[in-house]
């Protein structure tokens, strides 16, 4: 049998709400380029997306490096028009995505008391490291976990790490998350498991994946309260 040991956990968007107050922070963020540009011509949305991409190397993920490539592609779309006043509410709105209530999603705290009983989970969140400590810490989730990683990318090689240092096979691993790109393409390569519980919404970078609706190894679940069974699928078949 398909035995998993280790459950791998993802946070935002998995264990608490996070995109919904990015999405605000990007409609406060155009209500003040409104005044100077028109958002349809200048492609707003696009170009804010493209200097996130470009910035991603360098400032990493999380509201900060948002913040910085929103007052970049301010400067940019007005040509270097727009006053100091509203540079610092483009700094405004950073400052309060970051103080965001920590929201946690319907039934997870259930979901993962259910999984935790019967094995070993780790949370693996990326992004800014003191907003994800502090967004674990106020979610009163992290007693639940025997591990937290937080990384500056998900990708193979930061969870073929993972697993070395938890001295488990990715065959016994199973990671549960929102997002196919960072949290089931990475482990399904290297041969582990995945259970994909979409969120209402999703960053358009997160949306980029090659992962196959049909992979053997992916389960999919509506909901938190069927994480439990999509794993028991999982631990269900036979070794190959």
């Amino acid at each position: 049998m398909a035995r998993i040991r280790w459950v791998g956990f993802d946070g935002d968007d998995t264990l608490w709400k996070s995109e919904d107050y990015y999405r605000q922070a990007e409609a406060d963020f155009e209500a003040i380029l409104g005044t100077y540009v028109d958002l349809a011509d200048a492609r707003t949305h696009q170009h804010l997306l493209d200097v996130e991409r470009r910035n991603l190397k360098i400032f990493g993920y999380g509201v900060k490096g948002m913040t910085l490539s929103m007052l970049e592609t301010a400067i940019q779309l007005t040509d270097e028009r727009i006053s100091a006043r509203d540079l610092h509410r483009v700094i405004e709105i950073g400052r309060n995505t970051l103080l965001h209530p920590v929201d946690l999603l319907p039934g997870i705290r259930e979901a993962v008391e259910r999984i935790a009983a019967d094995h070993e989970i780790v949370l693996i969140t990326k992004g800014d490291l003191f907003h994800q400590e502090a967004k674990i810490a106020q979610s009163g989730l992290a007693d639940l976990f025997h591990r937290i990683e937080v990384v500056s990318e998900k990708d193979e090689p930061t969870y073929a790490r993972v697993l070395r240092e938890l001295e488990v096979e990715p065959s016994r691993f199973a990671m549960v998350g929102n997002s196919l790109r960072s949290d089931i393409e990475p482990v399904l390569g290297l041969g582990g498991w995945g259970i994909h519980m979409p969120y209402h919404v999703t960053w358009a970078l997160e949306a980029e994946h090659g992962v196959a609706h049909d992979a053997p190894r992916l389960r999919v679940v509506e909901n938190a309260g069927q994480l439990s069974d999509a794993l028991a699928t999982i631990e269900s078949v036979p070794d190959a």
